[in-house]
This record gives structure tokens, sequence and C-alpha cells, in this order.
């Protein structure tokens, strides 16, 4: 069947009274559509790819307004070529071309169109057209095959490499596709490893889903048979159940852990799923596999037996990611780096929400610069993350510090240093209790006065002995609220001796408070060496005695005093 040409206005209907809505219809949609393009898998219109900007004044909250493009134009569902932005026939043939311009640089989008139902003003970003701006008849658009020729030239893609570019998504039929942003990262990955790229470096906010754009990633690279087997590497047991059971869980069978502890997960629904091991009780490893998933901590050590990598040949796997790549495999002596270098010929794809560049560690030295950056601000701006208000609050001895009187001691009875204690020992040299209960009292009355004591709240400790003092506190200034749910704070130790695993001194250890879904959301602070918080002397004290004479406990102070503590 013919494809109807765009209408012919009757003498009688005047063009300049019908709206952008109509022009839309009656003239943009069916010059697109005449030169080729499906409607179904290639048109899409009223396109929104951002939410809108959180704002926040006191109490309430709004959304500012989100970008939505009129039409945008796809060679596939994965791969956008074009924005096509309409006004009304009382506006110019270009009025709308700044508008679609700002829309292209966002979504990085080569081809852009502007028209207002008599034809379009075409602007192509990528150079290959005579002239950078062109004025088009309506039956002059051009068709997908003519841009994506020019896509290829603009991306200095081969025939050869373009069975890899156009291979699809995951599509679980629930309508989730990726945000255009990490479709901007996927694509930018896949275009470069395509290419014969071998490291790779995506740098995305924490918050932003660096988690479900590796298994798009993964994904199109497996189905593609491009990269057949697959190594993902993570430094927290968190990021590695979870994944298995969410992001990761369209891999199936194909996919298992490299652990030898067995490991029961319990989904949001409330069911329970086992994880597939690929190690036994003896540290053999079972090659079936195609995804395997693994903590470094679980793979190497300092000694050789603990270096289960090297049951693997270096040729083993094709792809490695590596989630959080600026921690411990940036560095260059680290015995985290020894698995990449073992696995040199694989492709390594390094995920990362804050590059790390020094003069020790870098991850650029390493990965090459980023194929793709979308930062804090971006993700504030898009309103995909929520924007932050620091609120500080000023505790005396914080500000002022403290000094302890002449042969004041601690609960050993051991003597404290006579010296002017600040925020630097606090937690760490000296504990006062009184400290940690005036901060769990004011997180309290700050999440009262929000009206929702339930709003997810992370801590961050100095260590673990701190976590638990301070989950302590936190328990008894809400009684209520942990009379109902045992889990309303929680201390989860990660990657430590809860787990079963050796680590470095810089384990994890997390402290958190009222989950919106009245369930533990994980949050991490750094835990120091243990020397110097088990250091106990008669210069050092392990907690101060709070009930000695002239003992003033901790207060907060005006916000106008100088220094302070944040929180």
């Amino acid at each position: 069947m013919a494809t109807p040409a765009p209408a012919r206005i009757p003498p009688a209907m005047n063009k300049h009274d019908l709206s952008e809505r109509d022009i839309c219809t009656k003239f943009i949609t069916p010059a697109i559509r005449q030169a080729g393009w499906d409607e179904i898998t290639q048109l899409r219109e009223e396109v929104g790819f951002t939410k809108g900007r959180i704002i926040v004044r006191g109490k309430l909250v709004t959304r500012g307004q989100a970008k939505r493009a009129d039409y945008i134009l796809y060679y596939k569902p994965n791969i956008p070529l074009a924005v096509v932005e309409a006004k009304d026939n009382t506006c110019s043939l270009g009025s709308g071309i700044q508008q679609a311009l700002d829309y292209a640089t966002t979504l990085d989008l080569p081809f852009v169109f502007s028209s207002n139902g008599d034809g379009f003003l075409f602007h192509d970003r990528t150079g290959q057209s005579p002239q950078q701006e062109t004025t088009l008849a309506l039956n002059e658009f051009p068709s997908p095959g003519q841009l994506w020729a020019k896509y290829c030239a603009w991306k200095g893609l081969l025939p050869d490499q373009l069975d890899l570019v156009l291979q699809d998504y995951y599509d679980d039929g629930s309508g989730k596709e990726p945000r255009y942003y990490q479709s901007r990262a996927i694509n930018a990955t896949i275009e470069a490893i395509a290419k014969g790229q071998n490291r790779v470096l995506l740098v995305m906010a924490t918050g932003t889903g660096k988690t479900y754009t590796a298994f798009q990633i993964i994904w199109r690279l497996w189905k593609a048979g491009c990269k057949k087997r697959i190594l993902y590497l993570a430094d927290r047991n968190v990021l590695i159940d979870q994944t298995m059971v969410n992001d990761f869980r369209p891999f199936g069978k194909a996919m298992a852990k490299l652990s030898t502890s067995a490991k029961t997960i319990e989904k949001q629904d409330g069911t329970t799923v086992d994880l597939p091991l690929a190690v036994d009780s003896k540290r053999r490893i079972d090659t079936s596999y195609e995804i395997y998933l693994g903590l470094y901590q679980a793979i190497t050590g300092p000694e050789d037996r603990q270096k289960l990598f090297r049951e693997f040949s270096p040729g083993f796997f094709d792809l490695i990611v590596i989630d959080e790549c600026h921690r411990g495999s940036a560095a260059e002596d680290s015995a985290w780096r020894e698995i990449l270098e073992h696995f040199s010929a694989a492709t390594q794809i390094g995920m990362t929400a804050t590059p790390k560049e020094t003069k020790y560690v870098s991850n650029i030295h390493y990965f090459g610069d980023p194929v793709y950056s979308y930062s804090l601000r971006e993700g504030i701006r898009d309103g995909f993350l929520a924007p932050y208000k620091v609120i500080k609050v000023h505790i005396d001895v914080d500000v002022s510090g403290y000094r302890p009187e002449s042969g004041k001691t601690d609960r050993d009875g051991l003597e404290i240093e006579d010296r002017l204690y600040n925020q630097r020992d606090f937690d760490r040299t000296l504990v006062i209790d009184d400290r940690t209960r005036l901060v769990a009292q004011k997180i309290t009355e700050f999440l009262r006065e929000s009206g929702d004591p339930m709003q997810k709240t992370i801590i961050f400790c100095v260590d673990e002995e701190h976590a638990a003092r301070m989950r302590q506190a936190l328990v008894n200034e809400n009684p209520a609220q942990c009379r109902k749910n045992h889990r309303y704070v929680m201390r989860i130790a990660l990657g430590g001796t809860a787990t079963g695993i050796s680590t470095s001194p810089s384990r994890l250890t997390s402290l958190t408070l009222a989950p919106s879904s009245k369930r533990p959301t994980h949050g991490w602070v750094r835990r120091r060496p243990s020397a110097r918080v088990q250091k106990t002397t008669a210069s050092t004290c392990s907690s101060a005695r709070h009930t000695a004479k002239g003992w003033r406990p901790p207060s907060i102070v005006p916000r106008t005093s100088s220094g302070g503590h944040q929180t």
C-alpha cells in the first residue's frame, strides 16, 4: 500500500489557524513516513527524556520542566539518529532549531530538524553534508538509509563492525528501557569495543544505574557472540548478590558466583533465591558457565593459595567489567590489579562514580579517557538525582575542643593525656559518649521534623566500633520505631568477618537508619586500621569517663561559630 502524502489544506482552511499538533499530524508525520521511516519502530512522538529538576523550597517539593522532544527518529530502537522540533505555521521554518539543537546536544544526536509544516530546516552536526544547514521541502526529508550512512561515516564504523553495533538491548516486555544517558554510555562503549578498543572507562555518578548499564553492555556483547566468557568484579558482597538477583537475572543458568559459600537472597517480593556457585568446597572451579561474578577479595590474596583467579588460564575471559574501578584496581601495586594483568588479553571495562587521579593512582593511565561521563551535576539538573542541602550542626567540643582535667581517667582507670582534643581525636583516640548521644538526638530530631521518620538515612562512622555505639544511641532515641521493626536501625558489616572474608584495614561498615521501604538500605563507612582504634595507653583511651567530677556534656552552639560538625 502506498504511503499517503502530506495533506493539502482545503481552500476554506487557513494553515495559520492550525495548532502545532495539527501541523504535526497533517504535514510533518506524513512527510517523515513518506521518506521511509517506520512509524512503529523508528518514529516516536512527544518523547520525554529528562524528569525535570527537583526543586525544594522549605518542606515543599516540586519539579522543574522536563525536556520533551516532538519527534525522535531511530535507525533501531537502541540507536537514535535525529530530533525534529515542530512549531505551528505562524512561526518561521527554523523557529525550533535552537531548541532542537539543545536536545540533540544532550542526546548526542547528529541530525537536527525544525519544521512549521511548510518544509524542514536541516542541521547536520556530522559535517557530512555540503552545508551545515539546508532548507528541505516536505517531500525531501531524508530516508533512514541516508541518515544511517552519514552516521556510520561520522562514527567511523566499518561494515564488519555493524553487527555488534546493531545488536539489540535486552527487553523484558515491561516497557523498561535505558535512560538517555545510559543509552549514550552503552552505545559509546559498544562502538569503542567494535573498533577494537580493549580498555574502556565509564564515569557515572552514584545512583545513575551503573549496574543496569553494565548489564545491557554485557548482554549486547554476549548476544552478538563478540564476548563469550565474562567476569564481573566488585569489592562488596552486596554488589554481587543483589546484581545477580536483580539486573543480571536474565542471564539465568549461564551465570554463577565465584564463591565457596552458598547464599540465599531475599528478594523485594519476599521470595528467596539460592545463588549458583562456580567454586566447590575444595576450591575447584566449574568452567561451564559463561558469566562469572566475583569479589576481588574472594579470588585473590597475599598468599599464592588465595589467588583463585590463577586457576583460570590468562585467555579464559573475553570481557572483564570492574565495578567502582577507582578503588583497589586503580593502584599499580594493588593486589587487585594483578587480576586485571593476569587477564590482560581480555577487553576490560572500568566503571566508576569518582575517577581517581593522584601521583600514585590513575584510572585514566590504565583505562584511558572516559568514553562517556555523566556527572552528579547533570543527574541533579535532569531530575534523576535529588539535589542536596548542607546543614551544619556545631557541637561545642568540636568547635572549641575538649581538654580533660589534670589526672582525669577513663573507664579503665587509665589517665587521659592532658592536652586539647579535637575532631581528629573524637571516636579515634578519645570517645565521648555524650557526643554520640547528641548526634543521635539531632538526627532523630531532624527526621521527626521532616514529617517522615522512615526517610532513608545513612550515618557515616569512623569504624565498626563507632558504628555500633551510634546504632545503640539511635535505638535508644527511637524506641517506638524499633519496637515496630527491629531492623529500623541497622549496622551492617560488609566485606569483614561477618561475611567470612579477610580484608585489608580499609574494610567497609555501614549504619543505616529508617529505610523508606521499611527494609534496610546499605551505606558504607571506611574502617580505620584497628591499631589506631584499639590502642590503649596512659596517653590514649578507648572511652572517656563522663561521670567524672566537673564533666559537662557537649551541647549545640550557635551556627555563627567558626568550624563545626557537618551532618
